[in-house]
């Protein structure tokens, strides 16, 4: 970041809260394109209607949703049931109670959707194995849907006559996040068919402190605190999480259950990045300081073999800086330790101001050389890959230039390569980078991929505000977030144009990742459906955690998965190329802001899928 002309914010914690968000009101949007198939009830006495839809299909399997609307008097714990007519089996269903007898499946509500009132429709989804079918009756409450003859069977209800849909997911309602019931392994619902699903099993660990697992964004959007997931050569894995007494990092055996006590990280306020040894662990975080403006210092600690091997601030009065937040990553590449984080001038010429630094550290806690202080402008988002000798591969946001740019060896400055202009202002760009930490992913060839929450560039041009002539104004394509993905050929050449993996400017795309599977890519992302946008965020209903396979060109391997395990922060890759990830079981509440504290929990998911 180079000294600017008062064009951005001078000081102040960057998450601060905007302007209040209107809440919207949302249909969960399960499946994707594909075949649609109406069923409506006929007459003008009509008491409900269906939508069937079938989705994506594989061999094997497919994925559908059922819409249903209420026309009749008020239903309460209302059922629908269709005969499947050639053997498909219900794998999982969402948003709703799934059942099944033979050919005879049955959807009951549940939650805030358990009583439909009358106009009010829900949708809910659903995967099944065998060859995609098109039902050919359905009946609700007993009623046949397009006979029109009798009205729905279920008991009355005060709720209100008037068109609604209550935010629900996974039948657990949503006023507020509630931590979620125990998840059973994928593999005990699901035959190993090729979905991904069937690769995918879930556990529990119990935690000694309670986890506070969200945190407010830009306008109070509520945001998966950061958990990390690493694994460490000898196949063990550690996980790191915030409590009140300071980050824990919990072992877990290669089996992912837990291998002992956590160790307690004392007076420690942010899991910015963990690496995990055979001999223990490094962790990149937040500590106090004394500055002029009394915020946190970031810091590396390492510990082996139980005990505190050193604790090196990477902030201070010396280098003018400080760290109120991190959106840091940490890796290692067997010498050194790359930590690149934010940072906040505190004296100097960068006083007052945002950007990000770059440090090297070895495993005796001694800086190295490289690296840089000030990097981009108010970066909001961080992605760091480790090489084998030289400048760890680097990409950031800056608002400054309004883009996704590479800053590899170079701090970014005014002439980095572009990867993709978006709008930012305040320190916002385009939608926050992969959980407000990012990632950079390596193919054994050395091409490399990103993903992140975009809503592209209709129009980028020189800021004519900005007297310097270096700062960019962009006009985005759509007011939501597109799941978009970019490659490099190199670690500072950008290859080809960003690859857009969804497209639809009613459903908002938050908590984007992306990790290696195999020769493939991961990317993982939470739809917000019906969406309604203000500053820069949308406020609607949570439609799911949605998994896609691509390759390194950005085209589809497997298609999407709607699946019931978050993603709450860093993904670890296990020896097997297994995926292994930390979250909370709770459903997310996209409604409207956050309010309050945040709900705590005293139990960690622990999500593995199979390569």
């Amino acid at each position: 970041m180079r000294a600017t002309s008062g064009t951005q914010p001078q000081h102040g914690l960057r998450k601060r809260a905007l302007r209040p968000v209107p809440i919207a009101t949302a249909v969960l949007t399960i499946a994707a394109g594909g075949v649609l198939v109406p069923v409506f009830a006929q007459g003008s006495e009509a008491t409900c209607s269906v939508k069937y839809s079938v989705g994506n299909t594989w061999r094997g399997g497919f994925q559908g949703s059922v819409t249903v609307t209420n026309k009749g008097k008020p239903a309460k714990n209302w059922t629908l049931a269709f005969d499947f007519p050639s053997g498909q089996k219900i794998v999982r269903g969402s948003n709703a109670d799934w059942s099944q007898k033979g050919s005879k499946v049955t959807v009951r509500g549940a939650g805030a959707d358990r009583t439909l009132a009358t106009g009010d429709k829900v949708r809910a989804g659903f995967v099944a194995s065998g060859a995609k079918a098109t039902p050919s009756r359905f009946k609700f409450n007993g009623a046949v849907c397009d006979s029109g003859k009798s009205a729905p069977a279920g008991p009355s209800s005060s709720a209100s006559a008037s068109a609604s849909v209550r935010a629900t997911a996974s039948g657990s309602p949503s006023a507020s996040p509630t931590t979620g019931t125990p998840t059973t392994p994928a593999s005990s619902q699901a035959a190993s068919d090729g979905t991904l699903a069937s690769r995918l099993s879930v556990s529990k660990i119990t935690l000694p402190s309670s986890l506070s697992y969200l945190e407010a964004g830009y306008n109070q959007q509520a945001e998966w605190t950061r958990v990390d997931t690493q694994a460490a050569p000898d196949g063990t894995v550690k996980v790191a999480w915030p409590a009140a007494d300071g980050i824990h990092v919990t072992p877990l055996t290669p089996a992912l259950a837990r291998d002992g006590a956590d160790t307690v990280v004392p007076g420690t306020k942010e899991v910015g990045g963990l690496v995990a040894h055979n001999d223990g662990f490094a962790l990149l975080t937040r500590v106090s300081d004394t500055n002029k403006w009394d915020e946190t210092a970031a810091a590396l600690v390492r510990y082996k073999n139980g005990s505190l091997a050193f604790d090196k601030k990477l902030t201070g009065t010396a280098s003018n800086d400080t760290s109120p937040v991190l959106d840091s990553q940490l890796k290692w590449n067997g010498s050194k330790y790359g930590a690149y984080f934010v940072v906040h001038g505190a004296g100097g010429w960068a006083d007052g101001h945002f950007g990000d630094k770059l440090a090297y550290v070895n495993d005796s806690g001694t800086t190295q050389d490289g690296g840089w202080d000030w990097g981009c402008s108010h970066n909001e988002g961080i992605a760091l890959h480790p090489e084998s000798s030289g400048a760890f591969t680097s990409l950031c946001f800056d608002d400054w230039r309004s883009g996704l740019l590479v800053s590899t060896g170079i701090g970014a400055p005014d002439d980095a390569p572009v990867v993709q202009r978006e709008e930012c202002w305040a320190g916002y760009c385009g939608g926050t980078y992969p959980g407000r930490s990012g990632d950079l992913v390596k193919s054994a060839t050395g091409r490399y991929a990103t993903a992140w929450a975009s809503r592209g560039a209709a129009s980028a041009v020189k800021n004519p505000e900005d007297s310097s002539g270096r700062g960019w104004k962009v006009t985005p394509k759509t007011d939501t977030h597109q799941v978009t993905v970019a490659f490099l050929k190199d670690g500072s050449t950008p290859d080809g144009d960003p690859v857009q993996l969804t497209d639809d400017a009613k459903t908002d795309h938050v908590n984007v990742r992306i990790a290696p599977y195999g020769k493939n890519l991961l990317v993982s992302w939470e739809e917000v459906t019906d969406a309604v946008c203000k500053s820069g965020t949308c406020t609607g209903k949570f439609g799911g955690t949605h998994l896609r396979v691509i390759d390194y060109d950005g085209k589809t391997v497997a298609p999407d998965e709607v699946v019931d395990a978050r993603i709450a922060g860093d993904i670890a890759v296990l020896p097997d190329s297994s995926l292994a990830w930390a979250f909370t079981a709770a459903t997310p509440d996209y409604s409207s802001g956050m309010s309050g504290s945040s709900p705590t929990s005293s139990t960690l998911s622990i999500a593995r899928l199979k390569n």
